[in-house]
């Protein structure tokens, strides 16, 4: 796979495809980043981006994983002192998932973000940014909840740390689209380059294939799960054996297969009795979506698979978690 198709598997959308395109033609010294909240225990949406951050330190790129405490704290999950300590546990959870340590550098956002000259820029972009903007903006981070001062600030915030961690790229979910476009929007209004952003794809809720998987609205796979309630939730998952023709339901588990299993293994094996075809060896994701959709492979089979391949992945991220409460 050439650096341009590793930079850009499973990239739902990247603004723009020639800056990316300039970024693939010389990436060593080139920096992207993700930032994250530290909420609690990495789950599957975390590690769809980490899978991303993965991909970009083979193609030769430096990462840069944002540990935004300050953000967390305006999103009120709690002290700074609680919010440092579960920062300490993901930054540990990411190294084991597979982040290589000695070419990720981990920052708190309170190291640079309560800085003189980071608050005139606030300020700066506070008053060149309508309310409305703003709120169009946090409005996938915010959620549900009444909005609040610090929802508005919070998106002005991430502009700001693309400048200030002097990135060339800026990573995130879908849902972080309308805050990377804010960005390329209002930076150049404080003199500051616009950078390009790459947004993976969201995973369908597990149980029904609707909306987002979601650790705070529904069933998700976290590194704290076992073995056994891992399989539990893969074997419940929606998993209908043909498309949704009105393509308002998606695969969770193919979705799975696709962003997490295929791109860290280099093959995926369905093991099966001879009675029923024997084992099935897979080498890309469209061959098994393929015979999922044919019959040839059976969900069951798809789900004891994909609940194998997945424990295997957070097998590392649970002993790390087990260690650090013992």
């Amino acid at each position: 796979m050439d650096t341009y198709d590793l930079i850009m598997r499973n990239a739902e959308e990247v603004v723009t495809d020639e800056e990316v395109r300039e970024l693939a033609d010389d990436p060593s010294g080139k920096r992207a980043y993700v930032g994250y909240e530290p909420s609690g225990v990495l789950h599957l949406g975390h590690l769809l981006t980490a899978n991303k951050l993965i991909d970009l330190q083979e193609a030769g790129m430096e990462v840069v994983v944002l540990l935004a405490d300050v953000h967390a704290y305006l999103n009120g999950k709690g002290t700074f002192e609680e919010i440092r300590d579960t920062a300490e546990q993901m930054k540990a959870q990411f190294i084991a998932y597979g982040l290589e340590e000695d070419r990720t550098e981990f920052v708190y956002g309170s190291s640079f973000q309560l800085d003189e000259d980071y608050t005139l820029d606030l300020h700066e972009l506070e008053l060149a940014t309508t309310l409305n903007r703003a709120q169009r903006a946090m409005a996938e981070i915010q959620g549900g909840e009444t909005a609040k001062v610090s929802h508005v600030v919070y998106p002005l915030m991430q502009c700001l740390d693309i400048e200030y961690l002097d990135l060339d790229l800026a990573v995130g979910g879908l849902d972080q689209r309308k805050v990377h476009m804010l960005a390329r929007e209002e930076l150049p209004e404080l003199g500051y380059d616009v950078r390009p952003a790459l947004h993976t794809p969201i995973v369908a809720d597990l149980t029904s294939g609707e909306g987002k998987m979601s650790s705070s609205e529904g069933v998700t796979i976290s590194m704290e799960d076992s073995t056994e309630q891992l399989e539990e939730k893969v074997n419940s998952a929606f998993c209908p054996p043909t498309r949704d023709p009105e393509g308002d339901l998606e695969n969770p588990v193919l979705e799975l297969f696709e962003y997490h299993v295929f791109p860290r293994f280099e093959e995926i094996v369905v093991e099966r009795p001879d009675k029923y075809g024997g084992d099935l060896t897979y080498e890309d994701y469209e061959t098994l979506a393929t015979d999922l959709e044919s019959g040839e492979l059976h969900p069951a089979d798809a789900k004891g698979t994909l609940a194998s391949y997945l424990d295997e992945l957070i097998a590392p991220g649970r002993e790390k978690l087990r260690e650090i409460r013992d």
